[in-house]
């Protein structure tokens, strides 16, 4: 027999510990070289473990919902393992010929043999439930997933201790999140308490750190869109054709943050102890939300990209964020960030800075606004933008200033063009 460690793979440097997911095989099953055999969560990213070999995953070392770090070993492959494949595909089969035949011990009257299907079985494992305490109602007598959900609800399920059934796995080891509610029925008051993951923990950190970090103070300004719109509409079939992509506006945005960036480099910079740090670089972060969380992928050198490059890179961030797919070196840097509520529909916000940079900019939804221009009150697509910024370094002047180079870039695309 060949043994194959199933390691950890190597995680960031800011990253000293990870945790274990669900496991996608069990104990017994056959797995193939490069399956994912389960997902391992950081606090930046979801990485996935691919089976090193092919052959049988003959045991698992840390269970669901385990805390790991780099190169540790949390399951172990047999690569010349055959048999046990054919045993788990028939989980019926005693491993010795003396058990071949079921003892009907804890069987009821008749033909039901309360045998637990598969993920009942897993379940009761979950909840500590015995074999034969819970009655089962499936075919045959065989206990079903809704029957321990039942159990479990009602309290009606004892945990009584019992031989193991002969064609039973080893129990498998206890889940973190389980499926059946560990609370008591509430009626109509229902409650449901689940351990924060480690990605969502770490944004809340990072946020406390930054309130109780930085002095951060928000300024606000009003943008006339119809230019960037006008200019949007006027070439979107052909910037489509092109470049195969649809020009959205976070390319303007983006922009028109190194725009302002360029003429007011303090607000590109960053605080190290009593040093401020002043980037030679543009690396701008957009918040994405994900189902698991917020994170925020940089786009590096923004100002040496094209706008169909940034409409790239950004529609790439999301689909990889909706599937769990950014890497750590995707989401590490930056030097300022911005965040789009408005493709929410938020009117206004005060964006909270994601250390270590000192200014966010936060971008809302377009809405048709009256406003006054040259003694008339005229209808025009307004949005709300606010610049978040550490006031240890970035004084008023340069933060309103900064936000106003923004307003203007976009209130006058062709300012990009010629960088004035």
């Amino acid at each position: 027999m060949a043994i194959v460690d199933v390691k950890v793979p190597q995680l960031s440097e800011s990253v000293a510990e990870a945790t274990l997911l669900q496991w996608k095989k069990k104990p017994g099953e056959a797995v193939a070289q490069d399956e994912i055999l389960i997902e391992i969560e950081t606090d930046k990213v979801v990485l996935e473990v691919p089976a090193p070999s092919a052959g049988v995953l003959s045991e698992i070392v840390v269970a669901d919902g385990g805390t790991v770090a780099a190169e540790q070993v949390i399951a172990k492959i047999d690569s010349e393992g055959r048999a046990a494949a054919a045993a788990a595909a028939a989980p019926a089969q005693a491993a010795a010929p003396a058990a071949a035949k079921p003892a009907p011990a804890t069987a009821s009257a008749g033909a039901k043999s309360d045998i637990a299907m598969p993920a009942a079985a897993k379940l009761m494992a979950d909840n500590q439930l015995g074999a034969g305490s819970v009655p089962g109602t499936g075919r045959d007598g065989r206990v079903t997933k809704g029957d321990v959900l039942q159990a479990v609800a009602g309290g009606a399920a004892k945990a009584a201790v019992a031989p193991p059934a002969p064609a039973a796995r080893p129990p498998a080891p206890a889940l973190q999140q389980v499926s059946a509610p560990a609370s008591p029925d509430l009626g109509e008051r229902p409650e449901q308490r689940v351990p924060m993951s480690r990605l969502r923990a770490r944004v809340a950190e990072r946020l406390l750190q930054s309130q109780s970090s930085n002095a951060i103070l928000t300024t606000f300004n009003e943008v006339n869109m119809a230019p960037v719109m006008e200019m949007r509409k006027r070439f979107q079939d052909r910037f489509e054709k092109e470049h195969g992509v649809k020009i959205g506006f976070m390319s303007f945005f983006v922009k028109a943050a190194v725009h302002a960036l360029k003429k007011y480099p303090v607000i590109n910079a960053s605080v190290d102890g009593n040093d401020i740090v002043y980037h030679g670089y543009f690396d701008i972060g957009i918040a994405v939300g994900s189902p698991r969380g917020l994170v925020v992928p940089i786009l590096r050198n923004a100002d040496q990209m094209s706008f169909a490059e940034i409409e790239k890179k950004i529609a790439e961030f999301g689909a990889k964020a909706r599937d769990g797919k950014l890497g750590i070196e995707e989401m590490t840097g930056g030097t300022f960030s911005i965040s789009n509520g408005g493709v929410f529909g938020s009117m206004l916000s005060t964006p909270i800075i994601n250390p270590p940079q000192s200014a966010i900019l936060g971008v809302h939804a377009t809405k048709d606004r009256p406003v006054v221009e040259n003694g008339q009150v005229v209808v025009r697509p307004i949005n709300y933008l606010a610049m978040s910024y550490d006031h240890r370094i970035i004084d008023g002047r340069e933060a309103v200033l900064g936000l106003v180079a923004m307003k203007e870039a976009l209130e006058d695309p062709a300012r990009l063009l010629f960088d004035i």
